[in-house]
């Protein structure tokens, strides 16, 4: 099994660009391949996913389809990011893989680690998205001028809604992770992130609009985590660079003695 495998190259090895691309392809197809039996798991228990995904509307309102074929396409639609999302360790394994040699081998551990907490907090964000933010969200927009219009949902258009929500809340809650990965790599600093935190509200703002947010409520609940994730990136910022300094030192002297 292990030499269907692509195999990684290590730090400083040499390598044709047919190489690169031909171990890029061989890492495209071990993520299709895990990508194709979780979405056979997720089709196979998709009633569950959709019940589960339609929890956070509002009582007594109903999803509808229009057309034959959208019940059976809609349900390969939540299969499919169900499966993406179970196969995002492995995807994200490989890109990592990809990657792994272009950095030092104490950045290699470094970055290692930042992927292993970042799908951590990826679920979080789920979480916090399905349980705090969407149902809120939803309770606006299903009941907004609803003596005016007869309200009624598309199942196909909601699960791209709740399915984009998610995934947005996801990310944004791996922002600690990535923040600190750059201030150990030292591309950062929690001076530089205190100096520039004005334009990272108004950057995290133009995000939070990016996303399927068409009402203040929704918007808000995605902005303000934001906001609270972007300042307590700053102060473990200042923790961690007090714990780092020495081995600051460390590498800086041992790169000026090689």
């Amino acid at each position: 099994m292990r030499r269907w495998l692509p195999r990684r190259l290590h730090h400083g090895e040499e390598a044709t660009l047919v190489e690169h691309l031909d171990e890029l392809r061989s890492r495209v197809i071990v993520s299709v391949v895990a990508i194709i039996p979780a979405f056979l798991v997720a089709f196979i228990f998709h009633a569950h996913i959709i019940k589960w995904l339609t929890g956070p509307l509002p009582e007594g309102k109903e999803l509808v389809t229009f057309g034959v074929a959208e019940p059976f396409t809609t349900s390969v639609k939540v299969s499919f990011i169900a499966a993406l999302a179970l196969a995002l360790p492995v995807v994200l394994w490989q890109i990592w893989s990809f990657l792994a040699p272009a950095f030092q081998p104490h950045a290699q551990r470094v970055v290692f680690v930042s992927v292993t907490m970042a799908t951590t907090l990826f679920a979080c964000g789920v979480l916090f998205m399905y349980y705090v933010a969407l149902p809120r969200a939803l309770e606006f927009l299903t009941t907004y001028d609803d003596d005016l219009y007869n309200i009624q949902i598309r199942a196909s258009y909601y699960y791209s809604f709740v399915a984009l929500l998610l995934l947005g809340g996801g990310i944004a809650f791996e922002m600690p992770v990535f923040v600190l990965a750059l201030v150990r790599l030292r591309v950062l600093s929690s001076a530089r992130l205190r100096k520039n935190r004005k334009g990272a509200f108004v950057i995290l703002l133009v995000l939070a609009i990016l996303l399927p947010t068409v009402d203040p409520v929704s918007l808000a609940f995605e902005f303000l985590p934001l906001v609270v994730l972007y300042e307590t990136s700053i102060w473990l910022s200042v923790l961690m660079e007090r714990r780092w300094r020495r081995t600051w030192d460390e590498e800086l002297l041992e790169a000026g003695t090689s």
